[in-house]
């Protein structure tokens, strides 16, 4: 019997931080508890402080709902492709970068980010500023954090990176609006990608993705180079089968490349411009609006991955980033 009791004390003790937590209440929840002693102890940043803005999140029933129906995870190319990559929204694209130029083309030398990538990634994520999110990053992050099990753990780290800012870099942490899962300004960086990627691109002493062009932009850049962006290398280019029963003997990929270019080509796969033999390249197969659609995609695509995920995401960055250059650099006689 004693041997059941310990045992059960320490399944309590070892119960996830989210099982107790009421509705809400998350400042004095145990697991709000536990953040507000962890960013003390760790950061130096006031018990109260965190107390002060748990207190005011509150629980949003609604995000927990669509973060369990992405859309990347509920449509296919075919339905995917037509939010994102059309000509208003890759007309206001170049109008951003028009409007920014100076600002783009020093990124560009920079970070050695294409404009148009960046520009893109914005249209994507936010239409340039047009919908940045509704939902408070407090609530968002907290609903997720205390009352999400399945991510519990990442999004509670999210959320003491999020105070972590309110704290140093002054964010309004009350009143910013941003997506359901809690990403931020209008290139949607979570707290995390805030802290390391964010960048004072115009030397005022903020990091302000919000409202500064120069910092979102070069901020951006920023990200993609951290994150393995090769300068002036191919994206990705259209390919074809030798036959339809090609693809029987590949593996497609979603996040990295499989083989090198030689390899593929031996298996039936063409492009128009080939990669040298030993370019390490992935297949890529996207259920179209006609059937089957296959990309050969090069490490740069998916370093646009690391900010999103799906390989439909990062598709749709590089069609509309294709269409903002067409508008920024028309053909000659056209």
């Amino acid at each position: 019997m004693k041997i059941f009791a310990f045992g059960l004390v320490l399944a309590l003790a070892a119960a996830p931080a989210w099982a107790d937590t009421p509705h809400g209440d998350y400042a004095n929840s145990s697991a709000g508890q536990a953040l507000i002693k962890r960013l003390h102890r760790e950061h130096g940043i006031a018990e109260s402080t965190t107390h002060r803005l748990l207190s005011e999140a509150r629980y949003q029933p609604e995000i927990i709902a669509k973060m369990r129906k992405p859309a990347e995870k509920t449509l296919t190319w075919a339905g995917y492709r037509p939010i994102f990559v059309k000509p208003e929204r890759a007309q206001q694209g170049a109008d951003y970068v028009n409007a920014h130029r100076a600002r783009f083309e020093a990124a560009q030398n920079e970070y050695g980010v294409p404009a148009w990538i960046v520009a893109a990634i914005l249209g994507v994520e936010t239409r340039y500023g047009r919908y940045i999110g509704k939902d408070r990053v407090l609530d968002a992050l907290s609903t997720l954090a205390f009352d999400y099990p399945e991510r519990s753990k990442f999004f509670t780290k999210e959320l003491g990176e999020f105070i972590r800012l309110c704290v140093d870099e002054q964010l309004d942490c009350t009143h910013d609006v941003g997506s359901y899962a809690g990403a931020m300004g209008l290139g949607q960086f979570m707290p995390s990608s805030y802290a390391a990627y964010a960048v004072d691109g115009n030397g005022d002493g903020r990091r302000d993705l919000w409202h500064q062009p120069a910092d979102i932009i070069a901020s951006v850049a920023n990200y993609l180079t951290e994150n393995g962006w090769q300068r002036g290398a191919p994206i990705a280019q259209p390919a074809e089968l030798a036959s339809p029963h090609s693809i029987d003997d590949i593996d497609t990929s979603t996040r990295k490349t499989r083989y090198t270019w030689g390899e593929l080509k031996s298996k039936g796969v063409s492009v128009a411009d080939e990669p040298a033999l030993e370019t390490r390249v992935g297949l890529l197969k996207f259920d179209g609006p006609h059937g089957p659609e296959y990309w050969v995609a090069e490490h740069n695509f998916f370093v646009i991955t690391t900010y999103n995920t799906s390989p439909l995401y990062a598709m749709a960055v590089y069609q509309l980033g294709r269409e903002i250059h067409a508008f920024t650099h028309p053909a000659v006689g056209s």
